[in-house]
Parts: C-alpha cells; structure tokens; sequence
C-alpha cells in the first residue's frame, strides 16, 4: 500500500503541496485531476523527491520513503513516467528499455517480454533512435521504459496529452490491463476525466495543493466536471 499524510511540499519557501493525505492499495487505481497549475505534476515529483523539500509521511508496504532519495524510492518499486515522456532521443528504444531496468534489485538486464506484447511498436523499432519516433511512440517507450523496472506502483503524469486518438485507445487500454490483471497500482495525473471514471477505483481532486474533493471513479460526474474543471 502506498500511503501519505499531511503531505507539503516546497519548492524555494513556497509551499505547493498542503496537507495531502490519501492511500492507495496494493493494485489500486488512482486518478488525480484539477485545473493546470493546482500542484498535480508537484504531487507526482514529491512523492518520487523531485521537489526542494517535502514533510509529512510517505510509506510503501510500512516502509519510510520521505527520507529517501529519488533513486532509493525507484529500487523500492516506484516508476515515473513524467509530463513530456523524457526518453533521451539519441538511444535507440532498445537502450531506453534497457536503463529502465537499472533501478531493478535483481541487477536483471532482462526487458520483460509483455512489453513488446503490449506495444509492438517498441520491437518493430528496437533499434531506431528515440528521437525519430512520434509522441505517441515515443509515450509508449516512456511507459514500456517504466514497466522494465518491475514497478509496484507506478506514476504516471498526463500520458495521453498531445498524442493521436489511435494511439490514446491503446495506451487507456494497457494501463487498465496492467492495473486490472496484473495487479500493477497505478497513480495517474490525466485532464481525461472520462477516462480516470472508466478506469479509477477513486479520484482526488486538487485546488491550490489541496485535495478539494475526493471520491470513486463513478462519482467522477458531469456535474463535478461542471463545477470544478470547467474553465
């Protein structure tokens, strides 16, 4: 289970990130939504210690992870996958894969083979470089690089903005393979709301740091787009 409470987090002397508590438990599925600006991508970067400091818990299956640093928290089992996709363009897929499984405490070299079931596209171009691939290919790397790792639970920010429908349709449907058989717990900052109401168990909802609503995917509603989404 990953669990935080009374979660701040600072970047400078600013607090962007005030009193979060939520949990997610082991093959959870959370969706984190709210109008740009509200501290979404700031949460996902606390919990991997991307800020300038943060205080509160964070534990993952009883253990301290708030102490940590990044790298640490990565070998704990937690994969981030953040806003941008951030593959290094000059490796080819196949070494994009293969830093994936760094953080792996096995020392295992070893790309897991559901990867290329799940994205074909990442076999068929093993050897092209990252930087010729589309954004929707290059998602696809950024979430098969994360999968190499073996997460727990992995985060992930806004992965289908600015990516062609074809291509969202796939990645919405891995991410509910992985999350509904095979257990994978996945934390997930998307503007999609009809798509965190089909695929969450719950949603928090962020204003200004803090968590302003929080319930089910279903209670995910028009009504509360409406209210407090709608620009």
């Amino acid at each position: 289970m990953l669990e935080v409470s009374n979660l701040y987090s600072y970047y400078g002397k600013s607090a962007i990130i005030q009193g979060i508590d939520f949990s997610v438990p082991d093959g959870g599925f959370l969706g984190i939504v709210g109008r740009n600006g509200v501290g979404k991508t700031t949460l996902l970067r606390t919990l991997m210690g991307l800020t300038d400091r943060s205080t509160g818990a964070l534990t993952l299956n009883g253990d301290d992870l708030l102490s940590r640093p990044t790298p640490e928290r990565a070998a704990a089992g937690i994969a981030y996958i953040p806003q941008g996709r951030e593959v290094i363009p000059r490796f080819t897929v196949r070494e994009n894969l293969l830093m994936g499984t760094f953080p792996r405490p096995d020392g295992s070299r070893d790309v897991p083979q559901h990867i290329y079931e799940m994205f074909p596209i990442l076999d068929e171009f093993i050897d092209r470089r990252a930087g010729d691939l589309s954004g929707g290919q290059q998602q696809q790397l950024a979430i098969g690089r994360a999968l190499a790792m073996k997460p727990k639970v992995i985060l992930l920010d806004e992965p289908t903005e600015g990516i062609q429908p074809n291509i969202v349709k796939q990645i919405e449907s891995v991410l509910i393979r992985l999350n509904r058989d095979m257990g994978l717990t996945i934390v997930l900052v998307e503007q999609n709301t009809r798509f965190v109401r089909e695929a969450a168990d719950h949603f928090l909802l962020l204003e200004k740091g803090q968590v302003t609503l929080r319930g089910t995917g279903d209670e995910l509603t028009g009504e509360v787009v409406e209210k407090y989404l709608t620009l």
